[in-house]
């Protein structure tokens, strides 16, 4: 992987073109869905630079390349651009040699689509929770919603009786979910993995693969960042920089 950790925002010129034989993602450093990508990029070996953009702040041209303005979006050599961060975990697992990360049977790979589905539901819950915790409410409510979310999760684990949420080794489905997880620790959030043991058996597990050691974000500088981002502070992206 190549490319600059410092973000570029309005009034920063375009990066030139992608070259041959590899791929540019462009990111945020805090994102999670940014992190999916990043997440199956370095699973599988593929060859790429990482562009940061301050959403706070977008780049004009950035616009060009997503029109929603949204990361994470992958750019090509050819300049094609694939955005939405299911959809880019997909294109790439697809399109590149390597450890396929997604069920060939296609039983398996809908019932996959059908948790990730469920999943969006997990983290509706827990930025609720985030914010009830950051306004110093009463979060009970919040906190009970996200654990019955969770204990959906924790049902899948059991029913299945593997340590992955796709098998025995981390697949795709694994790294759509986790970079929420890696979020839980802000707030206490992550106390909540105490009534949910196979949930929280898979989340110490995966916090050992490579991928998810490389792209991990310590729960201090998150803390930072989330405080800035509130505040609506356009250096909040580049916290720790």
């Amino acid at each position: 992987m190549t490319g600059s950790e410092k973000s570029l925002g309005k009034g920063s010129p375009a990066p030139g073109p992608v070259p041959e034989g590899s791929v540019r993602l462009y990111s945020m450093r805090f994102c999670p869905y940014a992190q999916r990508a990043r997440l199956v990029l370095l699973a599988k070996g593929i060859k790429h630079e990482v562009v940061n953009i301050n959403l706070k702040n977008k780049p004009d041209w950035f616009f060009e390349k997503n029109p929603l303005g949204l990361v994470p979006a992958v750019e090509l050599s050819d300049g094609e651009v694939i955005f939405e961060s299911p959809i880019v975990c997909d294109f790439l697992d697809e399109a590149y040699p390597g450890k396929k990360l997604t069920p060939a049977d296609p039983i398996k790979k809908a019932k996959e689509k059908i948790l990730l589905e469920y999943f969006s539901g997990v983290t509706t819950a827990h930025h609720k929770l985030v914010l009830a915790y950051k306004e110093n409410q009463d979060a009970t409510e919040q906190k009970a919603a996200l654990l019955t979310k969770l204990q959906k999760l924790e049902e899948i684990l059991v029913k299945n009786k593997t340590a992955y949420f796709g098998g025995e080794s981390v697949s795709m489905i694994d790294y759509m979910i986790y970079p929420w997880f890696e979020r839980f620790p802000l707030f206490d959030v992550i106390n909540i993995l105490t009534e949910t043991p196979e949930l929280k058996k898979w989340y110490d597990l995966i916090l050992q693969d490579s991928a998810v050691q490389e792209t991990f974000t310590a729960p201090e500088v998150l803390l930072g960042f989330y405080k800035l981002y509130s505040q609506n502070s356009v250096d909040a992206v580049d916290y720790g920089l």
